[in-house]
């Protein structure tokens, strides 16, 4: 199951894909990683598809990640007599604490953070952005708007603040409930919601550990004020596009996408663009011309990974969906302009020993025209670095642990291969070169770079670079430093 592309593709699973046959066939028309979205999805539910995911795994043979995606905070209007009531532009609305339903002047807004930060001048979005006011006074007994854009409100609408820091952090009751099912289980990555400030990944840090990466969803305005914090803390990044569109002008987003990818590249972070990207495969098998570009834009900037939502989740194609999503990359990254819009942005590695010694193999790779480079990762933090220089031929990662495996499925360019670690430097060259022979990345006579930490087998020491070529069995017949 080798794939012939760098960029992994995550599908999220629903009523369309939650069968076990659909996952093995999911999986071989290019899924590197599926997300369970844990808003729509019960115990028992995330029980059987964990398992579905890890039979598929057993039987192909090849690691494959499990993204748990938490709900976060969701606020949302009280219940309005009638169900709905129509907002005129001009109007003042109120919010206020009332549990009594709402009419023309007013509905109830059962969070009581909203009312402690929420400041004269700011934002409020209802329904998805469709309905936008701004506030014009405050006090204990609530909130008043002027109604900026109109519409029709219904009950139980959510409403969010763009220009509101809110006094929360990230996690709910019901997310540490499932975050702590999710964890049980074995989940390799846990999406966080809500993400305002690095602080907030910290926290979650505290009740996560090291039992899954942690990836920061960007979609609240106060993220991109403290990107660099949240990057830091972060294991990986999403662009959860959607969300971001509601909260800022639309038109901001290709360029904010542009930047978190840069960022996270830099920092060596995986970064998965997220959100509507093959959206019209919703009900049709094939995409639109604008989507397809927005895939190979993703593509084009260097994201470690595209993600699939309602495609694959209730879509009528989820197959095709990625199929095609699996053809744009490949065609991407067949471009003759990819290698140049890739590194057009010099990423310069990070002043240590690791980061130097995997920047100086993607470049012994290049000048010596060798076929692969090879890495030996027990956290996975040296393939993370290999990965970040983006190097123009196949990464092959091996681990002697599994769950580092399925979390590096979401890395670019990452071909894991779960083995036991070797015995000496000798049988790390050697077993190197069998698995890029056996593998089909490297043929006789050809050459492959290996990158690793000695003693083999201590987590975060990347100190060692060896070059070896293969023979007509794929065993080395000359090695160097």
């Amino acid at each position: 199951m080798r794939r012939t592309r760098r960029v992994k593709i995550v599908a999220t699973l629903g009523p369309a894909s939650y069968a076990p046959e659909m996952i093995e066939r999911l999986f071989e028309a290019g899924v590197d990683v599926f997300r369970i979205n844990m808003s729509h999805s019960p115990f028992d539910l995330v029980k059987k598809v964990h398992a579905a995911v890890r039979t598929a795994e057993a039987h192909f043979s090849r690691p494959i990640g499990i993204l748990c995606d938490l709900q976060g905070p969701k606020f949302r209007v009280g219940n309005i007599a009638g169900e709905r009531v129509a907002l005129s532009e001009g109007a003042t609305f109120r919010f206020d604490s009332s549990e009594v339903e709402g009419g023309p002047q007013r509905v109830g807004l059962p969070h009581p953070q909203i009312f402690e930060a929420v400041e004269l001048g700011h934002t409020l979005l209802l329904d998805d952005g469709k309905i936008r006011m701004t506030v014009v006074d405050k006090n204990r007994a609530g909130i008043d708007a002027k109604v900026v854009v109109g519409g029709v409100l219904a009950s139980r609408k959510g409403i969010s603040l763009p220009d509101t820091v809110l006094p929360i952090g990230p996690l709910t009751e019901k997310d540490k409930r499932d975050l702590d099912f999710a964890l049980r289980l074995g989940v390799d990555w846990v999406a966080l919601s809500f993400v305002q400030r690095g602080d907030d990944v910290k926290l979650a840090r505290q009740l996560i550990g090291q039992g899954a990466w942690i990836m920061s969803k960007i979609e609240k305005p106060a993220a991109i004020s403290d990107l660099e914090s949240i990057i830091a803390h972060s294991d990986g990044l999403m662009v959860a596009r959607g969300d971001l569109g509601v909260e800022l002008p639309v038109e901001r987003v290709p360029g904010l996408q542009k930047q978190i990818v840069s960022k996270a590249r830099s920092a060596g972070k995986p970064v998965v663009v997220a959100t509507q990207m093959l959206e019209s495969m919703i009900a049709s098998p094939v995409p639109t011309r604008a989507e397809v570009s927005d895939v190979a834009t993703a593509v084009f900037d260097g994201a470690d990974a595209v993600m699939l939502s309602a495609e694959s989740a209730v879509g009528k194609y989820p197959i095709e969906a990625i199929r095609t999503m699996d053809r744009i990359v490949i065609e991407g990254e067949n471009d003759p302009s990819y290698s140049a819009l890739l590194h057009a942005t010099r990423t310069p590695p990070q002043a240590t020993a690791a980061d130097a010694i995997a920047a100086a193999a993607h470049t012994i790779a290049d000048t010596l025209k060798l076929a692969a480079i090879i890495c030996y990762t027990a956290t996975g933090s040296t393939a993370l670095r290999v990965a970040r220089e983006r190097p123009g031929l196949p990464v092959i990662a091996l681990s002697p642990v599994l769950t580092t495996a399925r979390k590096l499925a979401a890395v670019w360019g990452m071909h894991c291969v779960l083995t036991s670690d070797p015995e000496n430097q000798a049988a790390m060259v050697r077993k190197a070169c069998r698995i890029a022979f056996d593998e089909g990345f490297a043929r006789p006579g050809e050459g492959v770079i290996i990158v690793a930490g000695v003693p083999l087998g201590s987590p975060g020491t990347t100190n060692m670079v060896r070059i070896a070529h293969l023979d007509d069995q794929g065993n080395p017949v000359a090695e160097g430093v």
